[in-house]
């Protein structure tokens, strides 16, 4: 299974930025799909989770209002629309697959067994 994200860059304050996640390797219609954030110094935290349709999804208080996930079954692609960012969202972006049956969607870290390589976001003030 792998997990290609991109779309990550450097923006102002303010300004947008759309992640994608390319997977292969999966049914990726089967898996309910998430995005976390690892910040310097650090944990890894959730962001956004959708489900397996894209029917339903969840988001971080911190993010909610702000940011969209939306998913392309046809093009195994998960999304990630940023607007309004912040300095404080700056991170190190992952996207994850979830395991089988974990329900429609989950926000446990753990709860994903399949990891992109994560793509940088810095926001300027």
């Amino acid at each position: 299974v792998q997990l290609q994200a991109s779309g990550g860059g450097l923006v102002q304050a303010g300004g947008s930025l759309r992640l994608s996640c390319a997977a292969s390797g999966r049914t990726f219609s089967s898996y309910a799909m998430g995005w976390f954030r690892q910040a310097p110094g650090k944990e890894r935290e959730f962001v956004a989770t959708i489900s397996r349709t894209g029917a339903t999804t969840y988001y971080a208080n911190s993010v909610k209002g702000r940011f969209t996930t939306s998913r392309d079954n046809a093009k195994n692609t998960v999304y990630l629309q940023m607007n309004s960012l912040k300095p404080e969202d700056t991170a190190v972006y992952y996207c994850a697959s979830a395991r089988l049956g974990v329900g429609i969607y989950t926000t446990r870290l753990t709860e994903y067994d399949y990891w992109g390589q994560g793509t940088q976001v810095t926001v300027s003030s």
